[in-house]
């Protein structure tokens, strides 16, 4: 199973385009994420206050960020397994 990051915020529309993004590469792909509220953390909003969304893979440390469709996702997830 991949494990990932999806760093968004509350309201962020593109975040949730990018969750759907995640749901659809489940047919594929063996995944599992947590949400991560960037605005719960000043370190966070630093980072990726104008990122939003990305998705982390926590032990590589390798990101995607927005914008992203299923071809790419689907390489980059290809890259972490």
């Amino acid at each position: 199973m991949i494990s990932l990051i999806l760093y968004s915020t509350a309201g962020c529309h593109l975040c949730e385009l990018a969750e759907a993004q995640l749901q659809q590469a489940r047919q594929v792909f063996d995944l599992d994420w947590r949400l991560v509220d960037i605005a719960d953390s000043p370190e966070l909003m630093e980072v990726y206050g104008v990122r939003i969304p990305v998705v982390a893979e926590p032990d590589s440390g390798r990101e995607i960020g927005w914008p992203f469709g299923q071809p790419e996702l689907r390489e980059w997830l290809a890259q972490l397994s």
